[in-house]
């Protein structure tokens, strides 16, 4: 038995130093990922820093209309995209579950009887040499696989990152939601506000129709002057139009986004939305460095990364001795006489292994595309940090240029109103021709859709910026803080993991 010991422990060691010395053709991931400690937005971010100016993850509520809450929380719970995104990340979890039971023990129930011709020049004696026969097996098998080299221990980190990339999308999915909504509710708040600019408008026309045709009838105006008059209904008319239908259309979106046929968007009424704090947005302080643990597209991207150094791990075990213990127990027998019978029983126990020596390439080939899946990871880790630096970057001077532009569109209105009154003043008194006056409401009505979709962009804007600033998703675990058990390399932002 000593003897049989010695003799294992000298292949074991063997084999081992046979596998020690495969050649992974000093392959190395190239890839370097962005430090965000060092990033910096540069003086634009400087000038709108403030402390503890996260978004809270009811973002939307500062707009502070009850229905467009209603909307959202709607959303939340039937949306089907939203549903299939959780859908996602529940199966992560299973597959992790999957990874995690090929690094335990298994024990199986096996059992085949089946009827063979056996040779009359095999091991098996008369009367069944030669002739046909039942050769029946019952066992329990037990296996378990040593992973000496941490195969199935990185398999398994690797599927805990996938898991938390599930995750993340599935709030990534939630924010692009709530966001189409807010924009959608917007564009409808925005149509309304058109719509009664022109049927004012139209009404106020129509009243100056009459007043020319009167003035016409008594000779006092030219049949140009109410042609040229009559010619500017058409294009309200169109425009009021134009407006229920894109209102129409906006409810069946947001019937949609929520979940809902297009019917339960008639019931949706003209939005009221308020935005008291629309002038005063500021950036948090820790920017960007907390930006990977609050915009969910940076913490998938994270996690992508992490997943896929763990997967180099895992090809570079494929070049090392698998050895699995196994052990059986049962009953073997030809025929059922004594199948069951003592002298029928079976045993046994002993590792099996596998050793990789000649396989064309394939364990290489496989460990270069691990690495240059790791090496495309870490850039799309990197150009996601940028973009999310930039998109807020982007947001915030989309804001504070929507609020100069209301500033200067105000100055503008105020003087559109001024010249109309003048013009109304000039016109009554027979001193104006009336063509100065409707320039004067065409360039008045030009002056209050400018302010309307200044406000639009305005309210838009902040939703824009609440997104870009991740919409009020807590931090997760960083990729550096996984559990030890589960975790024996580098930490992947460095840009060293994947590399031992």
């Amino acid at each position: 038995m000593v003897a049989a010991m010695k003799n294992l422990i000298a292949t074991l060691s063997l084999i081992a130093l046979l596998g020690g010395c495969a050649d992974m053709g000093h392959i190395q991931p190239r890839a370097t990922a962005l430090d965000a400690d060092t990033l910096s937005g540069g003086a634009q971010f400087a000038r709108n820093v403030a402390a503890n100016t996260w978004p809270c993850e009811r973002w939307w509520q500062a707009y502070h209309d009850p229905q467009l809450d209603a909307l959202i929380q709607r959303a939340l719970q039937d949306s089907p995209g939203l549903r299939e995104a959780y859908a996602r990340s529940r199966q992560a979890a299973s597959m992790t579950g999957l990874a995690e039971a090929a690094g335990k023990p298994t024990l199986e129930a096996k059992m085949s009887l089946r009827r063979e011709l056996f040779s009359e020049h095999d091991f098996i004696p008369a009367p069944e040499a030669g002739n046909y026969a039942w050769y029946n097996r019952v066992a329990l098998e037990a296996g378990y696989d040593l992973d000496l080299w941490g195969k199935h221990r990185d398999a398994l980190a690797a599927s805990l990152a996938e898991k938390q990339v599930a995750d993340a999308e599935a709030q990534l999915a939630r924010l692009t939601l709530e966001q189409a909504i807010v924009r959608s509710y917007v564009d409808l708040s925005l149509a309304h506000t058109l719509k009664d600019m022109a049927e004012e408008r139209l009404v106020h026309r129509k009243q100056a129709v009459a007043v020319m045709h009167r003035r016409l009838t008594a000779g006092l105006a030219s049949e140009v002057e109410a042609t040229q008059l009559d010619a500017t209904l058409p294009p309200l008319q169109l425009e009021i139009e134009n407006q229920e239908e894109r209102i129409t259309l906006l409810h069946n979106r947001l019937a949609a986004l929520t979940g809902q046929a297009p019917q339960a968007g008639e019931h949706i009424q003209r939005p009221a939305m308020q935005l008291a704090d629309a002038n005063n947005l500021a950036l948090p302080s820790n920017l960007p460095a907390d930006l990977l643990g609050r915009r969910p597209d940076v913490q998938a991207s994270r996690w992508s990364v992490e997943a896929a150094a763990r997967e180099i791990n895992v090809a570079k075990a494929a070049f090392y001795p698998d050895i699995n213990l196994r052990a059986f127990i049962g009953f073997q027998a030809i025929g059922f006489g004594r199948f069951l019978g003592g002298e029928s029983s079976v045993r046994g126990v002993g590792p099996a292994i596998s050793l990789p020596i000649f396989d064309g390439g394939a364990l290489r080939a496989n460990l270069g595309a691990r690495t240059a899946a790791y090496d495309a990871a870490v850039e799309r880790y990197n150009s996601t940090l940028l973009h999310a630096l930039e998109s807020v970057a982007g947001r915030l001077t989309v804001s504070q240029s929507v609020a100069r532009q209301l500033q200067l569109n105000s100055k503008a209105l105020a003087t559109a109103e001024r010249t109309r009154m003048l013009a109304q003043k000039g016109v009554a008194a027979g001193m104006t021709d009336y063509l100065v006056l409707l320039d004067s409401e065409v360039n008045l009505l030009a002056r209050q859709q400018d302010q309307a979709r200044l406000v639009a962009r305005q309210l838009e804007s902040y939703a824009e910026l609440m997104l870009a600033l991740g919409g009020g998703i807590q931090p997760q675990v960083s990729a550096s803080s996984v559990p030890t058990e589960t975790s024996n390399y580098s930490s992947t932002l460095t840009g060293k993991a994947g590399q031992s």
